[in-house]
């Protein structure tokens, strides 16, 4: 199997080459494409790379139809959608397609850790990983792999502001798909914790998550997830 590696992005010039160099030690001798979306029509992001080998894409600015784009895009059989401030475990390749090749499963994700040392986010990681197990309804930053197969045949990412990574979770579940949490972690940076404060971050997104869940449509919750325009 080939993994298509599928990374939105939207202002990400500074960190995007070390993403991509990162894809390396994950393989681990598994063939894989790399797929940039920019959300910047300027191509601010796209700019900045120097592996030759990757393809850039535009799209217009919102995680759901970027990864859209990038996953019409691809051609490998295992779609997997990876954050631009996410870092993959060591050989997480191998181990994506050991469990796609499970045919109990249709996707899956990794567990979740927080680079930052402080309690505060050990706890977070902690508490975020027991969550998606339970539910099996991980979030993007957790590196969601899925058939592309499947993911064509449910209609993709639907075009929502907000929530997209929730909304197809639920809509696997519904379908009677089967989602693994494995155990490996990635790696997210805490920035967008430290950027908007700690505690805030965590009230809002549990309450949009609340709310979200309880059928309150994203587009109307969008306007209270960004704390600075």
């Amino acid at each position: 199997m080939k993994i298509s590696v599928i990374i939105p992005v939207l202002h990400e010039g500074e960190r995007i080459n070390a993403i991509i160099d990162s894809l390396k030690s994950a393989a681990a001798g598994v063939a894989y494409e790399t797929i940039v979306v920019d959300g910047d029509s300027s191509g601010g992001t796209i700019e900045r790379i120097i592996d030759t080998s990757v393809i850039t894409l535009s799209a217009p600015r919102s995680r759901a139809s970027q990864m859209n784009a990038g996953s019409a895009r691809a051609s490998g059989e295992v779609l997997l959608f990876l954050h631009a401030d996410t870092f993959l475990p060591p050989k997480a390749f191998p181990k994506i397609i050991a469990a796609i090749s499970d045919k109990r499963f249709t996707g899956g994700a990794f567990d979740l850790k927080i680079t930052n040392n402080k309690w505060i986010f050990r706890v977070i990681s902690l508490a975020a990983s027991l969550k998606h197990r339970m539910t099996r309804v991980p979030y993007g930053d957790q590196a969601i792999f899925i058939l592309r197969s499947y993911f064509e045949n449910i209609g993709g990412y639907a075009p929502v502001p907000l929530m997209e990574d929730v909304e197809l979770m639920r809509r696997v579940k519904r379908q009677g798909g089967r989602i693994v949490i494995l155990p490996e972690t990635v790696t997210t940076s805490s920035r967008k914790w430290e950027n908007d404060g700690i505690f805030y971050t965590v009230i809002r997104n549990w309450l949009i998550q609340t709310l979200y869940l309880a059928g309150v449509p994203s587009e109307r919750l969008v306007r209270y997830y960004y704390k600075v325009k």
